[in-house]
């Protein structure tokens, strides 16, 4: 794939690059070594200096870099701002409680003094540089909340972005830079997906973290796992919404618009099977499929717009297979469902019905406005169809029923169960999944950590 700007609005090529040579990598790969030495005996006051600014720069370019984003990728520009903001704010978040989060944590005296010590604590250490192979649906926001824990925790990062976002990539390199960084803290490497092997396997990327395709999920985790390297893979997710009739149902299907169509509904924790007790099926079906209706799609530089074109054609190509396929075997399209003719890769909001497991949707994650409604006779039967599925990142569950509640917290198969909303991240709150999903957590205390040496540090008596 060329690294590239291809307009999705318009199929347009605007810019081209080329691919770093061998020599430079090699440069970058010696440069964050030497990078690193230093800036992991920084004081946290001194990171947080840094990335205070780097926050307050990305803030005063969410206007400029929003456009960006929205030409290489075609989210609507309102929503690129959004992201600029919301990346902003994870940065602040970070430079104010890391100190406290990679805090020395003391060894309980008795717990001491039973292994023979005088003191034991435990210290968080940065591991070094940092291989990050991030994905172009959240240009900004999949990398700031891998590069703010991380730098903070003393690393340094080399970022392998995807090849249709070149410009955002570069921006970020410049931002950190901008910001006073001193050089190889952070560096944009302009690669294809092959040289992503050779790099990882040199010894001085320590680490790596993936956020992608369950495939290239497979490729980094089956070369990090020989070299016996630590990662974090956040892949797909195919996340169920769950809707009793105890729910506000206005409210559950207003939310469930925005929450399958953000981001042009190309999103891991985009809600996308939708499940509905049979009691309240039809009034929230009628709901949601209007909502899906009156949507604007369109030019997603346009202030008015709501979904923007899909990222490219393969992607748009790939998603309509799979309501053809749907269709074909029997699914009952509630709205949408056909390609439009024009330029641009655009996709109409689409609600599907009488899902079957016979039905590849049914498996396979959509990426794009499209959503499937399942009907469900009770609570057993929702859980089993929500956890039918080879994903698990998040879930969402509309219920007024504490044991409701209490049941789908126990049983749903996902990082996390969002009760009377809609999935969303918060540098506050971990963040990940299980099964083919991913493993490990980004953001919180739990995401800083994930990068750090844990160390134990014994004290003799």
């Amino acid at each position: 794939m060329p690294i590239a700007t291809v307009n999705p609005a318009t199929g347009e090529t605007l810019k081209t690059y080329d691919a770093l040579s061998d020599e430079e990598i090699e440069h970058r790969l010696a440069t964050a070594e030497a990078a690193f030495h230093n800036h992991r005996t920084t004081s946290f006051a001194e990171r947080a200096r840094l990335l205070h600014r780097a926050a307050d720069l990305l803030e005063g370019d969410a206007q400029d870099i929003g456009r960006v984003m929205t030409t290489e990728m075609g989210k609507p520009v309102k929503q690129a701002r959004a992201e600029a903001a919301k990346c902003a704010k994870a940065m602040r978040w970070y430079a104010d409680h890391a100190a406290e989060l990679l805090a020395d944590e003391e060894g309980g005296a008795a717990d001491a003094k039973d292994s023979g010590a005088s003191r034991v604590l435990v210290r968080y250490r940065p591991l070094g540089p940092v291989l990050a192979v991030m994905p172009w649906n959240f240009p900004l926001w999949q990398v700031i909340r891998f590069a703010a824990p991380a730098l903070m925790a003393g690393n340094v990062g080399l970022l392998k972005h995807a090849s249709n976002v070149p410009q955002t990539a570069l921006y970020l390199e410049e931002l950190f830079r901008r910001a006073g960084y001193p050089e190889g803290c952070f560096q944009t490497l302009l690669i294809g997906s092959g040289a992503v092997e050779d790099i990882l396997r040199d010894p001085r990327i320590k680490a790596a973290t993936l956020t992608g395709s369950e495939p290239a999920g497979r490729s980094v985790a089956s070369v990090a796992g020989d070299e016996v390297k630590k990662t974090v893979l956040e892949l797909g997710g195919s996340d169920p919404y769950v809707v009793m009739p105890s729910a506000d149902i206005d409210r559950a299907a207003s939310t469930a618009v925005t929450a399958r169509v953000q981001n042009n509904g190309q999103s891991c924790i985009a809600a996308k099977r939708f499940i509905v007790h049979t009691d309240v099926f039809d009034a929230f079906a009628e709901r949601f499929t209007a909502g899906m209706q009156a949507l604007t799609v369109g030019d997603p530089l346009d202030e008015d717009t709501d979904v923007g074109p899909l990222s490219s054609e393969q992607g748009r190509d790939d998603l309509t297979e799979l309501v053809d396929d749907a269709v074909e075997s029997g699914a009952t399209v509630l709205c949408g469902g056909e390609r439009p003719d024009g330029a641009g890769w655009y996709y109409p909001p689409t609600v599907l019905a009488d899902i079957t497991p016979a039905m590849r949707i049914h498996h396979e994650e959509t990426f794009g406005p499209v959503a499937t409604l399942y009907r469900a006779a009770g609570l057993d039967e929702a859980v089993a169809i929500a956890n039918d599925s080879p994903f698990g990142l998040s879930s969402n569950v509309w219920t007024r029923d504490e044991s409701e509640i209490d049941r789908f917290v126990r049983d749903l198969e996902a990082g996390a169960v969002y009760v009377n909303g809609m999935t969303a991240s918060h540098p506050a709150f971990p963040f990940g999944g299980i099964k083919r999903s991913g493993y490990g957590r980004e953001l919180s205390a739990h995401g800083i950590r994930e990068f750090c040496n844990i160390t134990t540090v014994w004290h003799g008596a």
